[in-house]
């Protein structure tokens, strides 16, 4: 696991590698162990055009002779790489065979030998997570690459005289050429999600490369990006319950021992649900020592699953760790920000990176859980689309819902906030309500929050980001509409950017088994029924790891890495957000009314109404304009 950067100069001026180095350090927290610089001026006789490559390398495969950049046999190709390949040493044998000639032992040099046989196709043939920059002497041309499920990230850059790229905004911006000029369109779709979508990111001169997609840009400036790989839910299997069963527990133990390849320490993040404890009990399985977990908690017992996480660390005995959490959090807060180098408000960043932090301590590597709920239906939405689907319940909902919000709903654990959240969506249609969960601030809200400046350069709705998904998606059914909407937006562009930057923040690779795309693709084909049974989310899983897990963690219900923001705000937050979110720093901006985020303050304080997620996202975009642009 590394962090990459680079530029290319069309207009043939050569990069210096005082620039160079200056954008590697802006991530050496990805890659602590060594730097690399591939300088076309110094290291090609003639080169086609003028370009460097940079690499931090965090060594976790081939210790001795693993560092970037990494080149082939006569050194018109060099590669650096962020990432693991998991079938590397089946693709090495293939190609020694084909005549090829290795001088590491490392994942990255495959990639190499793999792009001469392939050409860009090579990503086709990679197992694994990566983002990676090749250039091709021989061709002119720069060769960058995202994997499949987008684990690991890579924004870049392009004017008509160069392309910069680099695995996190700060190596870009380390480029007096590019503006921070704020895109506004971006900031209404994290206003919107929590989170800002690809290819857009909070800078108009600043995108990022999709998920599994890859950009090709010759010594011109002629680029042109491809996607290679879209998953598809509707062609399914034919199997019996057995079969399937047997079949995922096949796959996932095949996809987590690949993943505990390493040359460092290594262990794992139990939560102590359902996904994370099958990672464990499948390492435990298939290591000869004990296997070291690590879990994190709250002091308030309704969002801590400690006990659980015990319960499983007894059960595969393994040397267990445990932190809690506290609301102590002002002073990591901006180093949060920093990290994330955009607005980004998924609450749950805080419990990542503290869990992280304390995993680094001990080990370099820690396989996780994500992945489980978008392959198998484990979030509650899913259930809700199902119940919604009988015309007697909506009926019933829409009623409830004329009763409900008088009766208060100041806690987002609380029956009635999660009844609310049902029974609103009651006249809606299946896309309409699927949107409606994943909403930070709704258009209504938004025309309320947004200054009439702000609301004067927006183009286009930014709703249809996800309805577009939703309603092209390669599925047959509801479910697996769900499905394939959150693979291609909430799980690349949420959840593993969060995992990403809490674990590279602290130099910790972290590997998903669930995300194997054989795994996934499996999954795919698995009728929806046998996810979503009855009443039960990931009927089918369950029953593959009966028996395996305690049934205390297969019946217990979905949890989810919550954080108690909203209480939070109420007691030990509350002066921090209201001298962060005050009138003068709101109007200070120009894009948002203060008057309207006085008003949620207000309301959630209040203890009538629950803000907490969009008050998170209000102080975190604050926070970002202080350490970004102020």
């Amino acid at each position: 696991m590394c962090g990459i950067c680079g530029r290319i100069n069309f207009d043939n001026a050569p990069v210096s590698d005082d620039l160079m180095h200056r954008m590697c350090q802006t991530i050496i927290h990805r890659g602590p162990d060594s730097e690399g610089i591939f300088n076309s001026n110094s290291r090609i006789s003639n080169p086609a055009s003028q370009i460097s490559l940079g690499i931090r390398r965090l060594a976790i495969i081939d210790l001795t002779t693993g560092d970037q950049p990494i080149h082939n046999e006569d050194k018109s190709i060099w590669l650096v790489l962020n990432g693991e390949i998991y079938n590397f040493q089946e693709l090495r044998d293939d190609l020694l065979k084909k005549g090829h000639s290795f001088y590491t032992k490392t994942d990255t040099e495959v990639i190499v030998h793999l792009y001469e046989e392939y050409g860009v196709e090579c990503v086709k043939h990679l197992s694994g997570m990566f983002a990676l920059a090749l250039w091709d002497n021989n061709k002119g041309q720069l060769f960058l690459a995202r994997d499949r499920l987008g684990k690991k990230p890579l924004y870049y850059a392009q004017t008509d005289k160069h392309l910069i790229f680099g695995s996190e905004m700060k190596a870009i911006l380390s480029n007096p050429e590019v503006k921070k000029e704020i895109d506004l369109n971006a900031l209404d779709y994290y206003l919107t999600y929590y989170y800002i979508p690809s290819p857009l990111s909070i800078f108009k001169g600043i995108r990022k490369l999709p998920p599994a997609s890859y950009l090709v840009c010759d010594s011109q400036g002629n680029t042109k990006i491809e996607r290679f790989w879209q998953i598809d839910y509707r062609a399914k299997h034919s199997l019996s319950q057995k079969e399937y069963c047997n079949r995922i527990m096949e796959l996932l133990e095949e996809s987590t021992k690949i993943r505990m390849i390493s040359d460092v320490p290594l262990g794992a993040l139990l939560s102590g649900g359902i996904d994370s404890s099958a990672i464990v009990g499948l390492m435990a399985k298939n290591s000869p020592k004990p296997i070291k977990t690590f879990s994190i908690g709250f002091g308030e017992a309704d969002y801590s699953e400690l006990k659980y996480a015990k319960l499983v660390a007894e059960r595969f005995k393994t040397e267990h760790h445990e932190f809690i959490v506290t609301p102590k959090v002002m002073d990591i807060l901006p180093d949060l920000v920093w990290h994330y180098g955009e607005p980004y408000a998924d609450s749950s960043m805080l419990p990542s990176y503290y869990v992280a932090r304390e995993t680094r301590k001990h080990v370099t590597v820690a396989l996780n859980g994500d992945g489980g709920d978008e392959n198998f239906a484990g979030y509650p939405r899913y259930l809700a689309q199902k119940l919604m689907s009988f015309s007697a319940l909506k009926l019933t909902s829409k009623l409830a819902n004329l009763v409900i919000p008088s009766l208060g709903a100041a806690d987002p654990k609380s029956f009635f906030t999660r009844l609310k959240r049902f029974t609103a969506v009651a006249g809606l249609n299946p896309a309409q309500r699927y949107l409606h969960w994943q909403l930070c601030f709704n258009a209504a809200n938004r025309q309320i929050l947004y200054s009439p400046q702000m609301k004067a350069t927006l183009t286009h709705p930014a709703e249809n980001y996800l309805l577009d998904i939703y309603n092209n998606a390669r599925a047959d059914n509801s479910l697996d509409r769900m499905l394939y909407t959150d693979v291609n937006s909430y799980l690349p562009e949420d959840l593993l950017v969060k995992m990403d930057i809490a674990s590279m923040a602290n130099s910790l690779e972290s590997r998903s088994p669930f995300l194997d795309h054989k795994l996934m693709e499996f999954s795919a084909g698995i009728p929806a029924g046998l996810k979503l049974k009855g009443l039960t989310l990931k009927y089918i899983l369950k029953q593959a790891l009966k028996g395996f897990l305690p049934d205390e963690i297969l019946m217990r219900g979905k949890m989810g890495f919550g954080v108690p923001i909203s209480r939070w705000f109420r007691g030990e937050l509350k002066g921090y957000l209201q001298a962060t979110l005050s009138v003068e720093s709101i109007r200070k901006r120009g894009y948002l009314q203060p008057e309207a985020i006085q008003n949620l303050i207000h309301q959630h304080l209040s203890g009538k109404v629950d803000h907490g997620a969009r008050l998170w996202a209000l102080l975190v975009l604050e926070l970002w304009f202080r350490e970004f642009i102020d």
